[in-house]
């Protein structure tokens, strides 16, 4: 994990890459845990039987999954010291240009786009790129908007 000495060290780093999170595996578990959280049962998330014979051929995680997952990733990455607090502010932009399959690897490759001073402290923007483990476009590409207080 990446330590970063407060806002000063944090802003430097603008434009460039913060770090890239461990790969984590997607089970049927997870997913399911998530629907029964949401109440979004849709056959290709939760039956494997009905998903086989679907167009991506097994279950596949709810786009809204693979992007709540960016704070477990995310806290392997970085973290920025000196602060009292850190609170979600929301997204700029989501997009889900590939699926992820159950049993698939995913991890958060984290870039630095802003750190910029708020009524209540700094807001700090990063892009996330959810991979997955092979080749082809990434599963989730979102930025996150943060509050930053010291």
């Amino acid at each position: 994990m990446r330590e970063i000495q407060g806002l000063s060290q944090l802003s430097a780093l603008v434009g460039e890459e913060l770090g890239v999170s461990d790969w984590h595996t997607v089970t049927q578990d997870q997913v399911q845990a998530f629907a029964d959280s949401t109440g979004d049962q849709q056959w290709i998330h939760v039956d494997p039987i009905a998903a086989a014979a679907g167009p991506f051929g097994r279950t596949v995680a709810h786009g809204y999954l693979t992007l709540s997952m960016i704070p477990f990733l995310t806290k392997q990455v970085y973290r920025v010291n000196g602060l009292r607090m850190v609170v979600n502010y929301g997204l700029n932009r989501v997009r889900f240009p590939n699926p992820v399959p159950v049993g698939s690897r995913v991890r958060d490759r984290l870039t630095l786009v802003s750190v910029t001073p708020a009524e209540r402290g700094h807001q700090a923007v990063i892009r996330h790129q959810i991979e997955l483990d092979g080749p082809g476009r990434p599963a989730c590409v979102a930025e996150t908007v943060s509050l930053l207080v010291e």
